[in-house]
């Protein structure tokens, strides 16, 4: 009997020694998953009061000013394509040869008959001077030098009938060679040795890339708050999130009968940034109005269906701050808050999932710049915000020198 009590005794001692080591180890995991998330400066944003701009939108592409579109004038075979695309030509350098055979015969033609009535001009008018004479001395009647004189004024026409058609040989064969209007760049080329040439056909395309712009169509609802001299911000297909600005130059004062939009030309405000190639893309915006605001990077914005907050830090702690934002600065490609967070609240960069509302946060200290650049390096990769590890993998912090 004595036994068996001795036994229960040692087994509920044994079992209360069990509750308080579980008891133990349950209070230090707690105090090891309240350790705070370690996060640096670079982690964090201030939000700040930016200046705004609205206004109509803006699409269309970027274009040259300065542009021909050289087409044959006479009817001829292409002898030679002298340039393709992409090659720069100086103004008045030889593009396409046509064939000018026909023409010159002509030229040589017209010529020859230009200076045959040349000299029946000049018999004529030796004649007619002869007819004068002999009129003063009573040797010639009146009817005879008059017809000399007809003779002579039908030569001098004869003579200018075939002065124009030399002339006109002339220009025609020197339009048998397509030559560059201005310094600039074959942007087209159209045909090809062997090809025939109508009158009007298109042989090559030349622009001037330094003359770039953007033209660009507004809406009709739009186009009364626009006007010359306005700022535009916009962007161009194919490069990336670079911003483009330029001013408008000049409205169109007449809306496409179809589409009702107004065609409208601005110019790039830095010369040297404008694009290089034509028929780009580009949408943008124009600064009609300015005002003032906060503003949240878009990488600090979360969203959960169609509700948007941030992780703001409080204290030593995060909190969840629901949000209201507007539309997004086409300039800054931040978007507008309308409430949630007041100017000078720092929130996390770059969240994750595993960020907690309530979570406790240790700043960590600014890294020292005379620190070797391997150093920097380590410390940047441990400063990125995670979740708070398990105590068994988390190494205390470091002192900082």
């Amino acid at each position: 009997m004595f036994r068996h009590i001795l036994l229960v005794v040692m087994v509920a001692a044994a079992l209360v020694a069990c509750s308080r080591s579980s008891e133990k180890s349950d209070k230090g995991a707690g105090t090891a998953g309240e350790r705070p998330l370690l996060i640096s400066p670079e982690d964090l944003l201030t939000v700040r009061s930016n200046a705004l701009a609205s206004g109509p939108s803006i699409t269309g592409s970027v274009q040259p000013e300065r542009r021909a579109d050289l087409r044959a004038e006479v009817s001829a075979v292409v002898l030679q394509v002298l340039k393709e695309n992409g090659d720069a030509v100086r103004r008045g350098e030889l593009l396409v040869r046509l064939d000018d055979t026909a023409i010159r015969d002509s030229l040589t033609s017209a010529e020859a008959s230009s200076r045959a009535a040349g000299q029946a001009y000049e018999q004529a008018g030796r004649q007619f001077e002869r007819m004068t004479t002999l009129r003063k001395s009573g040797m010639a009647s009146a009817q005879a030098l008059e017809d000399a004189e007809i003779r002579r004024n039908n030569a001098q026409s004869d003579l200018a009938a075939a002065e124009t058609r030399a002339v006109q040989a002339r220009q025609q064969l020197q339009r048998t060679g397509a030559r560059a209007p201005f310094d600039g760049i074959v942007s087209d080329r159209k045909v090809s040795a062997g090809d025939t040439a109508q009158i009007g056909k298109e042989l090559v395309k030349v622009i001037d890339p330094r003359s770039m712009r953007f033209e660009g169509l507004v809406s009709a609802d739009s186009i009364g708050a626009v006007k010359a001299g306005q700022p535009v911000v916009f962007r161009v297909n194919g490069y990336g999130e670079q911003d483009f600005t330029g001013r408008i130059t000049r409205v169109n004062p007449a809306a496409n009968a179809t589409t009702r939009q107004v065609e409208v030309l601005v110019g790039f405000t830095d010369p040297g940034q404008q694009p290089k190639l034509a028929g780009l893309y580009a949408e943008g915006r124009i600064e009609t109005h300015g005002t003032t605001g906060l503003t949240i990077a878009a990488t600090a914005l979360v969203r959960e269906g169609d509700k948007d907050f941030a992780w703001r830090l409080k204290g030593n702690a995060l909190q969840k701050a629901s949000l209201v934002i507007g539309e997004r600065d086409p300039r800054s490609g931040e978007f507008v808050l309308k409430s949630g967070l007041a100017e000078g609240d720092r929130l996390i960069r770059h969240p994750t999932p595993a960020l907690k509302d309530g979570q406790k946060v240790e700043l960590a200290a600014a890294p020292n710049t005379s620190t070797s650049a391997p150093n920097a390096s380590a410390h940047n990769a441990s400063a990125q915000p995670a979740a708070p590890a398990p105590a068994a993998d988390r190494a205390p912090p470091k002192s900082r020198k």
